[in-house]
């Protein structure tokens, strides 16, 4: 036989909530007053003397508000009342009984409910222990009365061993009932913590996602123009005295640059398509930037297209056309000494590809692109599937490349 705690004491550590319990708990107030009312009845009907018959009324009368006070929230949660509750009220309801039982004999019909409250209150062990002693009141008290182990005490005794017998039974049952019923509930609670930590994980996501997908705009509209602006006025100041024409030509850049700016912080502000793509396609986009990288640095700036050029899902467009913003920012910022870019769109049956490569001094590609506009080039074109690399070395230019699949996918991303 276990010694276990009861029911809810084996998973009191998951803290399932109470309200999970009290429902099917309504049965058992139900037993509880149908027990009373029956004894009652059977108490007033009994040959006993009036008085006595009182004395076990009023003791088990008592009962009812001790249970209410004190038992039904040990037997709701188990193992959580604080203090010593259940033994209290254990013990209470013992006396009690015990009192009912040596005013009236009838009154041990009671043992139908105490020996419950007793099983849902305590521990396995000490509630057998108490039930048992509990069945063996009507034994003591016709021994008392009777003053010698005679016949009527024998007699007595076969009912009382079987309603140990019923009583441990019975403990049993509602030890495993209970058991049951509170680790239902631990799993319930458990799947609602766990959906609510799903969701302030989606939330978390939601929130990281559109704060990469924030910063990457900055960084492709307005950090780049900035810093296209800074360029040209710092050129502009450079040559201001020697070439006044050649520092209002940067001056002019500057102004149509911050313009263009403007209308993408707009755009970006307003959630709307970029202002390159609005009017136009794809190629002619690329061959604008194109021209703004000659216009600012004098570099030649070669644009072929291979291929049918066709209308492309806006997302695809998007994502080409800032990467090709980025690779030109990397170009004006870290390939000053290239002369040449050659800018490839190539369209094909179920991919397009733009490849951006410079004749500038490289760099040594390590793992892990530690630049924030690469890494934003990367992630944009893995949201819909496709792909972006960069291949570099010192002194053999920068070959930057971006893949993206025409899908369905990718078309209603």
């Amino acid at each position: 036989m276990s010694t276990e705690a009861p029911a809810g004491n084996a998973v009191d550590a998951l803290q399932h909530p109470p309200e999970a319990v009290t429902p099917w708990f309504g049965m058992w107030d139900a037993f509880f007053a149908m027990s009373y009312v029956v004894i009652t009845v059977l108490l007033f009907a009994s040959a006993g003397e009036q008085v006595h018959r009182v004395v076990a009324m009023v003791a088990l009368t008592l009962a009812v508000p001790w249970y209410a006070a004190l038992g039904r929230g040990a037997m709701l949660q188990p193992g959580r009342v604080p203090g010593r509750r259940p033994f209290v009220f254990c013990v209470g309801l013992f006396l009690l009984f015990t009192l009912a039982v040596f005013f009236d004999l009838a009154a041990s019909f009671a043992l139908f409910a105490v020996v419950p409250m007793l099983m849902m209150s305590l521990a396995t062990a000490p509630a057998i222990a108490v039930g048992m002693l509990a069945n063996l009141m009507p034994v003591i008290v016709v021994w008392i009365d009777r003053g010698t182990l005679d016949r009527a005490v024998l007699a007595v005794l076969p009912t009382s061993l079987l309603g140990i017998a019923l009583s441990v039974l019975l403990g049993l049952w509602i030890t495993r009932v209970m058991r049951q019923s509170h680790e239902r509930a631990a799993m319930i609670a458990e799947l609602r913590r766990s959906r609510e930590h799903a969701a302030r994980l989606s939330r978390e996501a939601g929130v990281s996602a559109e704060r990469e997908r924030l910063a990457r705009e900055i960084h492709d509209t307005l950090a780049q123009g900035l810093t296209s602006i800074i360029s040209l006025v710092e050129a502009a100041e450079t040559n201001f005295a020697a070439d006044p024409q050649l520092a209002r030509t940067h001056l002019g850049l500057a102004g149509r640059v911050a313009r263009n700016s403007l209308a993408e912080a707009r755009e970006f502000v307003a959630g709307l398509t970029p202002p390159a793509l609005r009017e136009s396609s794809l190629l002619q986009a690329v061959r604008r930037q194109a021209e703004g990288l000659t216009e600012q640095t004098g570099m030649r700036v070669d644009v072929t297209a291979e291929g049918d050029e066709r209308a492309l899902p806006m997302v695809v467009s998007v994502v080409l056309l800032r990467s090709l913003q980025e690779a030109v920012a990397n170009v004006r910022k870290h390939a000053g000494s290239a002369r040449a870019v050659r800018v490839r769109l190539v369209y094909g049956a179920d991919t397009v590809r733009l490849v951006v490569r410079d004749d500038g001094p490289g760099f040594a590609v390590r793992d892990g692109w530690r630049g924030f506009g690469l890494r934003g080039m990367q992630t944009r074109a893995r949201e819909i599937g496709g792909k972006a690399t960069v291949d570099s070395s010192p002194g053999k230019g920068t070959t930057v490349a971006v893949a993206v699949p025409l899908t369905r996918e990718a078309d209603g991303r």
